[in-house]
């Protein structure tokens, strides 16, 4: 498995991009009411919700102020989930304890994955293929140092 390993850079950006989209569309549909059938008007938390995940999701996904960004998108996902999944908003009615437990009854499941997808964010980086790489790039030394 070993010959995967040269893969993993590349993998790992193209879900950062890929997530990163996801989370700004849900943004857009908040803010823009674009993509779908989004709402457009967005007022209060659900307003700030929409900033963060719009912008958040853009730099995430081009790899620009990442670990930041991605703290940030963590947060706002915990928060989502237990204000609105884990409330029962999200299923209409206060929730039961067993719809307040589990993720998949108060359709709280793709807050948590994101939650915890932009933590493991924070911690790993931006990688080398992004933004973040190209600005704060360590000069390379104009030789490299004898193993000898």
């Amino acid at each position: 498995m070993n010959s995967l390993n040269r893969f993993a850079e590349p993998v790992y950006c193209i879900m950062r991009l890929i997530f990163g989209l996801v989370y700004a569309c849900h943004g857009g549909q908040k803010l823009l009411g674009f993509p779908g059938a989004g709402h457009g008007s967005a007022q209060g938390l659900f307003l700030v919700a929409g900033i963060v995940e719009l912008v958040g999701g853009l730099l995430v996904a081009f790899g620009l102020l990442t670990r930041l960004a991605a703290f940030i998108s963590s947060g706002e996902m915990a928060v989502a989930y237990f204000m609105v999944h884990a409330a029962g908003k999200a299923v209409g009615h206060p929730a039961t304890p067993t719809e307040q437990f589990f993720p998949i009854l108060n359709k709280g499941e793709l807050a948590i994955v994101l939650c915890w997808i932009f933590l493991f964010i924070v911690f790993y980086g931006a990688g080398r293929w992004s933004i973040d790489a190209l600005l704060f790039r360590k000069s390379a030394p104009a030789t490299l140092p004898s193993t000898a």
